[in-house]
């Protein structure tokens, strides 16, 4: 007898920041990057749904309520921060790391973005 492989479920949601103008940027993003870089992200993604919570080297605090998914993609190291809210994970902000330490204006637009959904 064949087994059937059965994907694990999902622990929590995932959705994306959205602005008062209903515009979607961590979505907006992903749909700029080649199709590969996109599979990647949203694979770790997936992961981090599937098996909450995680850490290193996937998941990492990065303060004040926020997180980063952190994903190896040819050209370098994607970023997603997200924050956990009613056991949701919601996107707020997604870029390609140039250089070791986070850029201080993508964490400051991550910051932006969680005081707007208080």
């Amino acid at each position: 007898m064949v087994q059937k492989h059965i994907p694990p479920k999902k622990i929590i949601a995932a959705r994306f920041y959205a602005e008062t103008n209903g515009n979607e940027p961590v979505r907006k993003w992903l749909k700029s990057l080649e199709k590969k870089i996109r599979s990647i992200i949203g694979g770790d993604i997936c992961t981090v749904q599937e098996g909450w919570p995680l850490g290193m080297p996937l998941v990492r605090s990065v303060g004040k309520g926020l997180w980063e998914v952190r994903s190896t993609i040819p050209n370098g190291i994607a970023r997603v921060i997200f924050t956990m809210m009613d056991n949701e994970m919601v996107l707020l902000h997604g870029f390609i790391k140039k250089t070791e330490k986070m850029p201080v204006q993508d964490k400051a637009t991550a910051e932006r973005r969680l005081k707007n959904l208080n």
